[in-house]
């Protein structure tokens, strides 16, 4: 079986290699990476997967956050070009697992008439005085189920099996072939471990390159990327670090929520790349 991962990425240095490494470890075979821009170090940490035979750039300039058209590409060129069977379209800050099995264990058994597995995602909210330390040793913490900046349910990702004609939507929420959505099923044995929000500077500054990016696009809907939209928003009226602080786990906040039960602690993804010597352990 060939699994292929897609990622979109923009300034990814400092998450993009361990993601690559917890993946090749889930029996990832490649990695389509389409470089959306960079400024610091992401084509040096691509590159030295593309030198592996793991991997291939792809340099895209344009800057509207077009997703859906980027990722559709890369999946597209996963099935002609590299013979997938499975493509994960990902991004750096999600971790797909399958619990006891690796991903490629997990999609073996899938059954030859689904085309598609829905697989929902889990926050690891920041923690209140990480600022300068490895925050994946601090972001242990895992949502028992997470929300959107309104309140309502965190989309879930999918995965699919390689086709020439696939169409992935922007989010990588869905995809269809020729207008028909994709037969799926819900993965009850995979999960996505999410990491959005981290250190203030690196996600003030992802809101607003993908602020000022959907706000040059002419071709989506202004529904589209709503949230991403409002943040953006929220930082140019000089609200977004009441917002960041708001989002921090503190002592009382981390023992409550475990009392209760809406937060567990999940350090999988740390242990993963601990183990594999990806990161420094704490």
């Amino acid at each position: 079986m060939q699994l292929i991962m897609t990622l979109l990425v923009r300034n990814a240095e400092g998450l993009l290699r361990e993601n690559l490494e917890f993946h090749l470890h889930q029996g990832v075979d490649f990695f389509i990476i389409t470089d959306n821009g960079s400024n610091d170090r992401t084509a040096d940490v691509i590159d030295e997967y593309v030198r592996r035979g793991l991997a291939r750039r792809i340099w895209e300039p344009q800057d509207d956050y077009s997703q859906g058209r980027w990722v559709t590409r890369m999946a597209r060129a996963a099935a002609i070009d590299h013979g997938a069977d499975w493509v994960i379209n990902n991004d750096d800050d999600e971790f797909w697992s399958a619990g006891e099995r690796t991903l490629r264990e997990e999609l073996a058994l899938v059954d030859p008439d689904c085309e598609g597995l829905v697989v929902e995602r889990y926050n690891h909210p920041p923690v209140a005085g990480q600022d300068g330390k490895d925050f994946l040793a601090a972001m242990v913490y895992r949502e028992s189920r997470s929300l959107n900046v309104f309140g309502d349910p965190l989309p879930p990702k999918v995965c699919h099996r390689g086709y020439a004609d696939i169409q992935v939507v922007q989010g990588n929420h869905g995809a269809s072939r020729l207008g028909r959505p994709l037969v799926c099923r819900a993965a009850t044995n995979m999960a996505i471990s999410h990491f959005p929000v981290r250190d203030f500077a690196s996600f003030e500054r992802k809101i607003i390159q993908g602020g000022e990016a959907y706000a040059r696009n002419r071709e989506l809907h202004p529904g589209v990327g709503y949230s991403w939209r409002w943040l953006y928003k929220l930082w140019c009226e000089k609200g977004l670090g009441d917002w960041y602080d708001g989002q921090l786990l503190r002592p009382e906040h981390i023992e409550e929520r475990l009392a209760h039960g809406t937060l567990v602690l999940d350090d999988s993804v740390l242990r993963t790349l601990c183990a594999l010597g990806a990161r420094k352990a704490a």
